[in-house]
């Protein structure tokens, strides 16, 4: 089975993401983070986020995992970086959604995560595309409750 050329695009920014992660490593000032296991895969992922005045300032992830998770986080970072929380809380939503082989409203704004669109042909590799998206969703509800920037670790039960 020949590869289209759109294929072999998908495919060249997924390994570029993976091999060359964006927005990886600590952040200096952390409001809220969370740690996200998939105990299915093993893949692990930290999220960790600095949100000024409802704004996601900045966003940086670490972890372990495949390609797929590794890829899907660091387009992740890349997508959410200075939008308003509630914003940041729709794309992962609109990305779960593409994930699912949905149409979505804002393709657009996911800029590169849309390239994960054909995970939806793979059900077992959703988990792992969607891991570190989960991920902010948790964080994003821990501000405020008191645990705010201190790691909580979860297990993904989605």
């Amino acid at each position: 089975m020949a590869l289209t050329k759109l294929d072999q695009l998908y495919r060249a920014v997924i390994l570029d993401h993976s091999q060359s992660p964006r927005r990886r490593g600590v952040l200096d000032e952390t409001t809220t983070q969370i740690e996200l296991r998939n105990p299915t895969c093993g893949d692990v992922i930290q999220v960790q986020l600095n949100v000024q005045d409802g704004i996601v300032k900045d966003v940086r992830f670490d972890g372990s995992g495949c390609t797929i998770s590794m890829a899907s986080a660091s387009m992740m970072t890349e997508a959410i970086i200075g939008k308003p929380v509630e914003e940041a809380l729709k794309l992962s939503e609109e990305f779960s959604q593409v994930v699912q082989g949905n149409d979505v409203e804002h393709e657009q704004e996911l800029g590169d995560a849309m390239m994960l669109s054909g995970v939806s042909k793979f059900p077992a590799r959703i988990k792992c595309a969607t891991l570190s998206w989960k991920a902010l969703e948790k964080a994003l509800a821990n501000q405020g409750t008191g645990v705010d920037g201190q790691l909580k670790h979860e297990d993904m039960t989605e």
